[in-house]
């Protein structure tokens, strides 16, 4: 039921304001349990904690972010809660795709590739189906293409 409300909310331009404050702490609290709480995951999706390469530092950025599975694959979304920029970590992974996944206590290595044309349309569907606020996030963007990333273990 929690779930069904803040996917409900989720639509609305103050949630994107406030959810952005909430992530920080996700994210603190991701890092130093290792995966092992994950207060977002209590709402009724899944996250896991991206890892990659700052293009410009060269340190690593994490990120907690909703995803979706297709077959072995993790699904993400640059959604940015609907900012006219992309988030930074999708910039990051398109100069250097490796990357690391935190998802349920384990992490693994992996690769990320853009998504594009009909494969994308396709993810875009799944999910938003999982979190139907992204149809609003693509409305808000200011005409840039939310990108979507495959993320396949190495």
């Amino acid at each position: 039921m929690f779930g069904r409300i803040l996917k409900r909310l989720g639509h609305r331009p103050w949630f994107a304001a406030a959810a952005r404050r909430v992530v920080r702490l996700d994210r603190w609290l991701q890092r130093r349990s290792k995966g092992r709480i994950v207060p977002i995951n209590a709402a009724g999706v899944n996250t896991l904690l991206l890892t990659t390469t700052g293009r410009r530092s060269g340190q690593p950025r994490s990120q907690p972010l909703l995803f979706v599975r297709d077959g072995g694959d993790f699904i993400v979304i640059g959604s940015n809660w609907g900012q006219a920029h992309h988030p930074a970590w999708t910039s990051n992974l398109l100069a250097d795709p490796r990357c690391a996944i935190t998802w349920k206590n384990q992490e693994l290595q992996a690769t990320a590739a853009l998504v594009r044309d009909d494969e994308r349309a396709r993810l875009l569907e799944v999910l938003i189906a999982s979190w139907p606020a992204y149809s609003t996030y693509q409305e808000r963007a200011a005409g840039r293409e939310i990108r979507i990333f495959r993320l396949r273990g190495i």
